[in-house]
């Protein structure tokens, strides 16, 4: 029988101890051969605050849920069932659904995947919101005031409707630029 990717859903935040757990469970089981990989999918984000400031940090991909490669049978389905913190499998009537090939790399894709030069480029996330008042703190557009219009969290880039000489402006600006006005 094959080894498949299946979904296994956890209590949130004891994704890791629940990976660690299976790893040891299964070895003390002697299940080595059937259950060979556990995944907790994680991506890196940088979060960037008012200011600009840039705080990185790992966050789970899909919180609850760990990615295990097994080939399903009794004992290996008992012995990750019945692992501490694990409340089922993912699937249809009570049994185990395996991922399909896409569906598993769409998974991984959301991971951090290393750019050409094998760095990796983290995620954005801002606390910025649509409406928010702004101020622009860094280039040719210092100390001017503005509406945020559209927030591209992907890229770190905001629109913003500034003032410029008595008519509104629209223009792009990255978050490390400003500061939100309160």
């Amino acid at each position: 029988m094959a080894k498949r990717w299946y979904v296994v859903h956890t209590y949130s935040g004891f994704e890791n101890k629940v990976k660690n757990e299976l790893e040891r469970r299964i070895a003390s089981f002697g299940l080595t051969k059937q259950v060979v990989d556990i995944k907790v999918p994680t991506e890196t984000v940088t979060e960037i605050k008012d200011g600009g400031k840039r705080k990185t940090k790992e966050t789970m991909v899909f919180p609850g849920y760990v990615l295990v490669r097994m080939e399903i049978d009794d004992d290996s389905w008992a012995v990750v069932r019945n692992t501490p913190g694990v409340t089922g499998f993912i699937g249809t009537d009570g049994k185990p659904s395996p991922l399909t090939r896409d569906e598993f790399n769409h998974i991984m894709r959301k991971t951090d995947q290393p750019t050409k030069d094998g760095a990796v480029q983290p995620r954005a996330t801002i606390n910025v919101a649509v409406g928010d008042s702004i101020r622009v703190t860094r280039g040719p557009l210092a100390d001017f005031d503005g509406i945020v219009s559209e927030v591209n969290a992907e890229s770190g880039k905001i629109k913003v409707t500034l003032m410029i000489f008595g008519r509104e402006t629209p223009v792009e600006l990255s978050v490390d630029q400003i500061s939100i006005s309160r």
